[in-house]
């Protein structure tokens, strides 16, 4: 039995090792066999009892439940080799023995090893189900988390919500929960049965302790995520606060424990990126002469045009170079600088820019980039070449839910550092009979549109005293340049309990237009009554026929645009007219 086992287990190595077709089910109840027969021949030899039969036939079982870590197939495989009821007490001991401690010593089985030899790697994916009872609340929670002081007034607590993108705070006194409120809560703020109170009056004189929720469904750190989710559905909440005691540590949302699923059924680290950066492909480069530079994404090759001449009127006025990118998105699973792309179309859309702008000895950059994100991709450029504006088409609508401008817009006008110039281009067609031809506005001469169909000579600002307004005003010596003879107005709307209406804005905006003396154009300002300032602005474009609507856009959050609507959507759904959003610096705001 001996010499049996060690020809049989040298003979399986070469065996294997050569590649010759064969396997390690046959050779393990051979080995295990060997090995029981030898404990049986001592038993039967000191002890003068048992059977070394039995004994090999037992250590067949157990030398292949501890090689496979299958006991139940050993067990199985071997009585039905016999079928002796005899023989399935020990091999039920010896089978399942032999696997706790092979499984102790050496985890996972032989199969698992030769796959992984061979480059085949198997991982045990945890189930939806044992994420929910293995992880707690401290280890899925957010810990730095964002709250607001019970006696801060509901006015401050409207600047806070409009300032982010949560839809509910903890309200805290003194470190300890007290409360929490949400946006449903601030809307509720100031509703009274008595209809001559002006709400506006109520809510100045209210504090957070008013109108929050006493006493909130919580959870501690220790709770699983089982409970967590049970609580969240049972009161139809989406986020509760995690407290040790009555001190708040952190707060746990619907999208974290979302989060996390995937991070574990994915197998993927929760610290990895979800994107990997993205790959220059192609790019040219012109002298950097300029003071600044423009950046220009082109995606529709039917905007293209008006963009690149609306991106060389600012570019010239501002002495500026333009940066022209193309992005070519590709699937998340393949990374950006390994895949193979074709770049001829996005060649030839970027040459158009490239010929305007040695028309008019611009400066001109373009790039072509391999992305997971669109959005990533453009702040990636915005940093990588220190663009001061951005200049980018817009849709003029959204339907994420969720999203003011939409997926890649919202990305960009919250976290992009330069100046943003958003564009959604109208429908109207070409100029009117008997309308002048073109003539120059400024130093320099006009950069024709009329091949677009799109006019740019009627001109209205809306004005309400925001920082982004005043940079529409310092961006329209370049963009009348575009139009034939423009005219301006400045309006401001008002609402009709307002008997007076401040007209400050308009003359200082006007007072700045005028210090601009390369800017010669009709410029009037006005003011107009109207129960919403998209309702005001809608009706002002129907009955002045305006080509343009310049806006000043925000990083404001869902609250706003739950108290006065999406007023940008609004408008630039409810008009054929080019409409314009421009947003300041971040770090000049």
């Amino acid at each position: 039995a001996a010499i049996a086992f060690i020809v049989q287990f040298f003979l399986t190595l070469i065996a294997f090792g050569s590649g010759a077709p064969g396997g390690l089910f046959a050779p393990s109840l051979i080995l295990g066999s060997c090995l029981g027969h030898i404990i049986g021949a001592f038993q039967e030899y000191l002890l003068h009892a048992g059977s070394p039969t039995t004994y090999a036939l037992a250590g067949m079982g157990a030398f292949f439940s501890g090689v496979s870590k299958v006991p139940i197939t050993a067990i199985v495989i071997v009585f039905e080799m016999t079928t002796d009821f005899n023989l399935v007490l020990p091999l039920m001991i010896g089978s399942v023995t032999s696997y706790l401690v092979a499984d102790k010593l050496v985890p996972g089985s032989l199969y698992d090893k030769l796959l992984k030899l061979k480059g085949i790697n198997i991982e045990y994916k945890t189930s939806t189900e044992g994420i929910l009872t293995k992880l707690t609340a401290r280890e899925v929670m957010q810990s730095r988390v964002e709250s607001l002081d019970a006696e801060m007034s509901v006015e401050e607590a409207m600047q806070a919500f409009s300032r982010s993108h949560h839809r509910g705070f903890p309200v805290v006194d003194d470190s300890r929960l007290v409360g929490i409120v949400t946006q449903t809560d601030l809307l509720k703020a100031g509703d009274s049965p008595n209809q001559e109170l002006d709400k506006s009056i109520i809510i100045k004189q209210m504090v957070l302790r008013q109108i929050m929720t006493p006493e909130p469904v919580t959870v501690t750190p220790y709770h699983n995520l089982s409970n967590v989710l049970y609580l969240l559905d049972r009161y139809k909440i989406s986020r509760l606060p995690v407290v040790e005691g009555k001190r708040l540590i952190g707060i746990i949302t619907r999208a974290d424990i979302i989060r996390t699923e995937a991070d574990h059924l994915n197998c993927e680290n929760p610290e990895k990126p979800p994107t990997e950066p993205s790959y220059v492909v192609y790019q040219t480069r012109s002298p950097s002469i300029g003071r600044g530079r423009l950046l220009l994404p082109i995606a529709n090759p039917d905007t293209a045009a008006t963009l690149i001449k609306m991106a060389v009127a600012i570019a010239r006025e501002r002495h500026y170079e333009i940066e022209c990118v193309q992005i070519i998105l590709v699937p998340r699973y393949s990374s950006p600088a390994e895949t193979q792309v074709r770049t001829t179309q996005s060649r030839r859309l970027l040459r158009q820019t490239e010929v305007l702008g040695k028309k008019w000895q611009i400066p001109i950059h373009t790039q072509i980039r391999v992305a997971h994100d669109v959005a990533q991709a453009i702040l990636e450029t915005i940093s990588d070449r220190h663009i001061d504006i951005l200049l980018m088409g817009w849709k003029g609508s959204t339907d994420t839910p969720g999203r003011i401008f939409g997926n890649v817009v919202d990305t960009v006008v919250r976290q992009a550092t330069c100046e943003v110039m958003l564009v959604k281009l109208g429908t109207q067609h070409s100029r009117q009979e008997g309308e002048a031809p073109a003539t120059p506005t400024s130093q320099h001469p006009a950069v024709s549109t009329e091949d677009s169909g799109i006019q740019f000579n009627n001109w209205l600002i809306p004005m309400a005293g925001g920082p982004n307004a005043w940079l529409a005003i310092k961006l329209l010596p370049a963009l009348v340049t575009l139009g034939n003879e423009p005219k301006i107005r400045l309006t401001r709307v008002f609402h009709p309990s307002e008997v007076k209406p401040d007209m400050k804005v308009l003359e200082d905006a006007i007072r700045q237009i005028i210090r601009r003396r390369q800017l010669y154009t009709t410029v009037i300002a006005e003011a107009v009554k109207a129960e919403s300032v998209s309702e005001g602005v809608i009706n002002l474009v129907s009955k002045g026929h305006y080509d343009v609507v310049v806006l000043g856009a925000s990083r404001e959050g869902m609250l706003q645009q739950a108290i006065k609507g999406n007023i940008p959507e609004a408008i630039a759904s409810g008009v054929e007219s080019t409409v314009i959003l421009v947003r300041g610096a971040i770090n000049a705001e």
